[in-house]
């Protein structure tokens, strides 16, 4: 490299503690990869430098065989290259990045969580088989599993103290858990701690046939699509799922997306897609045939065809 590009992109690189190579700007990332580490780093640090690779060629170039790294974004930090959008976000989601921050890191705002009595009760009496000073730690994946534990206090962590529990969250459990209730239930199958997030995104419900039979009949399901092969659909049928033609798509989508709407296939997996796809469109409300027609012919109506 030329020793002026390298004195050049070195300045830049330690004019700030945290400085974004991209494209485009804070305000105007002009690439989803570029948005992303942007929409991460502004939810944890308050101040950081972007550097727009695209006003400047000689950079763009000369960043690939600096950072020995062939994208962009490229993030920095106190003057130590991290990575790229997809190292970023997995260390941001393991609680990584914020740790590499350290003091950098903007205080986070404690959630509202609520720990029922019953809970607490139980996690008091768990707190006892731990060491002292231990405390419960409430962990939210980026997959929306809810778990808890008991563990010392962590200093990076935000701490809640809800019905004389002291509860502690990483900062990307933070921000998912306002409004969490944590509650502590007994039933026929046994004892649990239940955990309501209002956060969590909708997801494919799957559905057992005689549940989804059940609430066909009901009226609580009044959409429920077939998308099956026309030569499939004549070999056997489920009567009153409704072939899931384009014609049915672009019906589909004009529905309100509160709309319970259920689908089937031969074994669940090509309705799981469509679901899938519907879910995205923004409905919340979402259905599939656990088994598909193979389980349907099984468990309601062994007059339908098995193929």
């Amino acid at each position: 490299m030329d020793t002026s590009l390298k004195t050049k992109i070195d300045s830049i690189v330690n004019s700030d503690s945290v400085v974004l190579f991209m494209k485009g700007s804070r305000s105007f990332p002009q690439c989803g990869f570029s948005a992303s580490v942007v929409n991460i780093l502004n939810t944890l640090v308050p101040k950081y430098t972007t550097v727009n690779i695209l006003a400047d060629n000689d950079v763009r170039t000369g960043m690939k065989e600096y950072s020995d790294w062939p994208t962009f974004p490229q993030l920095f930090i106190k003057g130590e290259f991290v990575g790229g959008a997809d190292i970023v976000r997995q260390m941001h989601e393991s609680g990584d990045l914020a740790k590499k921050l350290g003091s950098l890191v903007a205080p986070a705002k404690p959630p509202a969580v609520t720990v029922t009595p019953r809970a607490a009760t139980e996690l008091t009496a768990a707190l006892k088989d731990g060491s002292p000073g231990d405390v419960i730690h409430l962990t939210i994946t980026a997959g929306w599993e809810h778990q808890l534990d008991i563990g010392a206090k962590d200093a990076n962590h935000v701490t809640i103290e809800t019905n004389g529990v002291t509860l502690q969250l990483d900062r990307t459990s933070a921000s998912r858990a306002e409004g969490v209730s944590i509650d502590f239930v007994e039933a026929a199958d046994g004892a649990g701690f239940k955990i309501d997030n209002p956060n969590r995104p909708a997801a494919v419900k799957q559905i057992e046939p005689k549940a989804l039979k059940a609430l066909l009949e009901a009226g609580t399901v009044k959409h429920f699509y077939d998308v099956r092969t026309e030569k499939e659909r004549a070999i056997a049928k489920i009567a009153g799922a409704v072939h899931l033609d384009d014609a049915q798509m672009a019906a589909v989508e004009q529905l309100p997306k509160s709309t319970p709407i259920a689908f089937h296939c031969h074994h669940g997996g090509r309705s799981r897609a469509a679901a899938e796809h519907f879910l995205k469109e923004g409905f919340t409300n979402v259905y599939n045939l656990a088994g598909g027609i193979e389980a349907w012919s099984k468990d309601i109506d062994s007059s339908i065809p098995r193929y």
